[in-house]
Parts: C-alpha cells; sequence; structure tokens
C-alpha cells in the first residue's frame, strides 16, 4: 500500500492529509498531533475514525492544514482521515457514513452586511 492524498473542509479550514501503512503516528503541520490540537476534545475529535473501525495504530498521517481555527481544523482533518480509510478499503464506508464523518458540514459564517454591526445586527436605535 503507497500512500493516500485526501482533502477535508470545514468553515473556512481545509485539511491535507497524506496516510500510508505504518505505527499509527500523527503529524500536523509537522508537529506532534497532541502538540498541535493541546486539549482532549480536539484529540478525540481527530481520533474518531480510527475508533469507529477499530483500528487506530495501522497507519501514518501527515496532516497540512491552514485556514480557520483549532476546532475547525481538527474537523477539517477528521473528515480527510475518514475519506482516506475509504478510499483505503470500501467495507469501512457504512460505519464511518453512520457516524457523519464523511458528510460535509456546509454552514459558513454569514457575511456582514452594509449599514448594521454584523450580519443581522443592527446599531442602536434611540428614538430622541
Amino acid at each position: 500500500m503507497d500512500r493516500i492524498n485526501t482533502i477535508g473542509r470545514r468553515k473556512t479550514a481545509i485539511s491535507r492529509i497524506y496516510m500510508s501503512a505504518g505505527t499509527g503516528a500523527i503529524t500536523v503541520n509537522g508537529k506532534d498531533y497532541k502538540q498541535y490540537f493541546p486539549t482532549e476534545v480536539l484529540q478525540i475529535i481527530l481520533n474518531q475514525p480510527f475508533a469507529t473501525i477499530n483500528g487506530v495504530d495501522g497507519y501514518d498521517v501527515k496532516v497540512n492544514v491552514r485556514g480557520g481555527g483549532v476546532a475547525g481544523q481538527a474537523e477539517a482533518t477528521r473528515m480527510a482521515i475518514a475519506r482516506a480509510l475509504v478510499e483505503m478499503n470500501s467495507e469501512f464506508r457504512p460505519a464511518l457514513k453512520k457516524e457523519g464523518f464523511l458528510t460535509r458540514d456546509s454552514r459558513m459564517v454569514e457575511r456582514k452586511k452594509y449599514g448594521r454591526r454584523k450580519a443581522r445586527r443592527r446599531f442602536q436605535f434611540s428614538k430622541r
């Protein structure tokens, strides 16, 4: 098995991963994933596809991620990992799809409109 390249997106975060057979090392932007995603919740999000298929230690993952915040980056990486696992073995697809890891979350921040303070928030009204 050679390297598999997939992409995942969430909000404005874009994650490109390169997955190959290995020992289970995950590096994100040149750092260990536990150092890049310091909170335990983000680390769990990253490992959810592996936990779903019961195969955490079988793959090395190299991640390049940019844009957005850390939560969006973690979810984008989770999607990319799930896509790579399906590309490796199509039998993983039903379990990963049931958990929703293959579905792109298309919610984005609404743009700011003119004459408003934010997207929908108006300036304070003064009657007198």
